[in-house]
């Protein structure tokens, strides 16, 4: 499949799928303006990147892809034929002095040799000035290589042409420890886009203001849609698109997901391509597609690392996934977003070509805090994958129009020992915005302090499954002019609460606690709604809730 900014024509592509809509429509009432501004932001953007030179051509015009295979009999060590067997002597590497020039021609040789251990330079800045033909500033990876070193960086050169830093091929495997991965950049030429035809994919939120300024009650608003629950939240252009090119006959769909041109702009990881990332820095890198600091289609862990400050276009300011993710001890903090996942994005919704389904992720003690996205999904964002996270913190995140802290669809979710704490949203969904077919289950989890501007302070569920195991959602807040379900709201769902807390929480309508509307919330005996404010629980025509007291 293909991702945003090229269609991927190889044999035996499936027709586009059409990405419904995230969020229910009357959960980003009101939101006209919002949404409006910070969807000319988005275009604006566009039209101004439409005027950049995005040519990924080195300064001087040379093919530096072929240099760096020229270069692989220049200034090479003698012993470097003589030590191949890396797994008798692993830590062993080629020592690579402070020069740019002699790191790609260790990269080359090391590829052309099997991989290698290369120690870098302490201290040292390898900056790079030029590219392949291909917009990477390294060779791309294909073999078993450890770039190691001590206070060491690799850096674009702030005047250098768009490049990302670090490419891993398919059957390539690179480690890295103790670097410093920064300033990549990629963008790409693409026509610019109405506001309209980017957030009407999402959202039909301007139609549901435009009702309820003019007087009509919100649950009429809403009742409006009960004959179509789900349309309003089928994210599809409202044009057509353009039908895929027929497989041949016998042609295979591809199983896995394709990376943009644009993708991962500190580091790509390609299908079939492994990376660990340790003990390292992944900071201030800028994608134009998805993936600021790293995108991945293939397995990549992340342990004892920071993935901080890098901008995504689309989808994943910190990492993009379409694979095989793993964070440990890690964190993802300061990272922007345009669309979606500010801090990390599993998958991605359609917007110009076909949606990319989520991989799975695994996320140990890991801190997603401070990740900010003008869409859905300020920490966390998964669409059509699968999350799992053990005593993991998302903290102080933002998203603009669904889902603070996490936002989740056509997805599993599981969250063990979990917090989600003063993360906001102006639209719904504070801390979770859990839709459209998605299951979640949480444990041991906090969800507490955290805000929404309409509805679902601590957690928004639409046409979902969210169970709330030994948990709590205690001083959330829905503080916009219609808010409603300050704790949790529930719309076309089901929620399950056991040996649950729902207290102190507050919207400015009743219920401050806990509202469905044609939905179920089902609470044991030894769960308890209380303390919230103006009123506890409210379920209108075709909404109930069990074991509260108004």
């Amino acid at each position: 499949m293909s991702n945003y900014l090229k269609n991927n024509e190889a044999s035996g592509q499936a027709t586009a799928k059409r990405r419904r809509k995230l969020w229910l429509a009357g959960g980003v009432a009101g939101l006209t303006g919002v949404i409006s501004l910070a969807a000319v932001g988005v275009a604006g953007t566009a039209g101004a990147v439409s005027g950049l030179n995005t040519a990924q051509v080195s300064k001087d015009g040379g093919d530096h892809g072929r240099d760096w295979d020229k270069d692989q009999g220049k200034d090479k060590d003698k012993d470097w034929d003589k030590d191949k067997d890396w797994d008798k002597d692993h830590e062993r590497g080629k020592e690579v002095p402070c020069d740019t020039d002699k790191l790609i021609q260790a990269i080359v040789s090391a590829n052309s040799n099997h991989g290698g251990v290369l120690d870098l330079a302490k201290g040292c800045t390898y900056n790079l000035t030029r590219n392949d033909y291909e917009g990477n500033g390294l060779p791309v990876i294909t073999e078993r290589i450890t770039l190691k070193g001590e206070h060491t960086s690799i850096v674009r050169d702030a005047t250098a042409d768009y490049f990302r830093i670090l490419n891993v091929g398919t059957g390539g495997h690179l480690t890295i420890k103790g670097l410093t991965i920064k300033g990549g950049q990629t963008l790409e030429l693409f026509e610019a886009v109405e506001p309209a035809a980017v957030w009407a994919s999402y959202s039909d939120s301007e139609a549901i203001a435009a009702e309820v300024k003019s007087g009509v009650p919100l649950e009429k608003a809403l009742t409006a849609r009960q004959a179509s629950p789900k349309a309003g939240l089928k994210a599809a252009p409202k044009a057509a698109p353009k039908a895929a090119p027929k497989a041949p006959a016998g042609a295979v769909t591809p199983l896995v997901e394709e990376p943009g041109d644009t993708d991962g702009a500190g580091i790509l990881v390609q299908p079939g391509g492994t990376a660990e990332i340790l003990e390292s820095e992944v900071v201030l890198n800028q994608s134009g597609g998805n993936g600021g600091g790293v995108a991945n289609f293939g397995t990549t862990k992340i342990w004892h690392s920071t993935v901080a400050r890098n901008t995504a276009f689309f989808f994943g300011g910190g990492v993009f996934n379409a694979g095989l993710l793993k964070v440990e001890e890690s964190k993802v903090k300061d990272n922007t977003a345009i669309i979606g996942g500010g801090g990390i994005s599993n998958g991605a919704a359609s917007i110009f070509a076909d949606d990319v389904d989520g991989g799975t992720v695994e996320l140990k003690k890991a801190d997603i805090s401070d990740n900010e996205t003008l869409g859905f999904g300020g920490g966390l964002l998964d669409i059509g994958g699968n999350t799992t996270a053990y005593e993991t913190k998302f903290v102080s995140n933002t998203a603009v129009v669904a889902g603070g802290g996490l936002a989740a669809a056509d997805s599993q979710l599981n969250l063990h020992g979990v917090t989600v704490e003063k993360n906001s949203t102006a639209g719904v969904g504070g801390g979770l915005a859990i839709a459209f077919d998605s299951a979640v289950t949480a444990e041991r989890t906090e969800i507490k302090d955290n805000t929404a501007g309409f509805f679902g302070g601590g957690v928004f569920n639409a046409f979902s499954v969210t169970t709330l195991r030994d948990s709590e959602v205690v001083g959330n807040r829905a503080i916009g002019p219609i808010g409603v379900g300050g704790g949790i709201f529930n719309i076309f769902g089901e929620v399950n609460l056991s040996k649950t807390k729902v207290a102190h929480n507050f919207s400015t309508f009743a219920p401050g606690g806990v509202f469905s509307f044609f939905g179920e919330v089902n609470v044991d005996d030894k769960s308890a709604i209380t303390a919230n404010r103006p009123t506890n629980c409210l379920a209108i025509p075709g909404g109930t809730i069990e074991n509260c007291f108004a």
